[in-house]
């Protein structure tokens, strides 16, 4: 009975009010629109990647075509969006790889200074690799500012680890961090290409 009165106090509303009504709700779509037509325009790992460089100084145009070809995954990506949750997947990877790659290496080191040093940077790549999680499931939900801010926190994981090895000679996991922070600067740059 309730659903039927709405009904009938919209029908008998004045035409100004029902087009005002239609032009809010239009203006509501509009205004989400770009993100979404922005994310779900065909677009090659190229063109992706370009604009990823253009938005982002960090973000090397070679290394994010070749990683994201690299993965059978790139495939199925074929808009901003997917190429962006591909990549960010690739950073969870990586970090749970490096983090992983840490735990190996603190098994076999002997000096108790440097196994600290290793305990400590694999803290810091699982505290990373549950941000980057929450950031992939906020790019699958297309709440992109957020997923930005997560993608953005979760690339100062490989600058602590690499401060934690300073003014030693040898540096095992430098290899690891690097290409864990170009990987999750690519999901960034990517990320923020949509919103841009």
């Amino acid at each position: 009975m309730q659903e039927r009165r709405s009904t009938a106090a919209v029908a008998r509303a004045p035409p100004a009010t029902l087009s005002l009504l239609a032009a809010a709700v239009l203006l509501l779509a509009t205004a989400a629109a770009p993100c979404r037509a922005q994310a779900a325009t065909v677009m090659s790992i190229e063109e992706a990647c370009q604009k990823a460089a253009s938005a982002s100084a960090g973000v090397s145009y070679e290394h994010c075509v070749s990683s994201l070809a690299s993965d059978a995954r790139s495939r199925d990506a074929a808009d901003l969006h997917n190429l962006a949750v591909l990549a960010a997947r690739m950073a969870v990877d990586h970090a749970a790889t490096t983090g992983a790659r840490m735990e190996d290496l603190n098994e076999v080191e002997e000096s108790p200074h440097a196994r600290a040093r290793l305990h400590h940077c694999r803290e810091l790549y699982d505290a990373a690799a549950d941000v980057l999680r929450d950031a992939l499931d906020n790019l699958r939900a297309r709440i992109y500012g957020k997923a930005s801010q997560q993608l953005a926190a979760a690339l100062g994981a490989s600058e602590s680890c690499e401060d934690v090895w300073k003014g030693e000679e040898r540096v095992p996991v430098a290899t690891h961090d690097r290409e864990y922070g170009r990987m999750a600067m690519v999901a960034l740059g990517l990320t923020s290409g949509i919103v841009a």
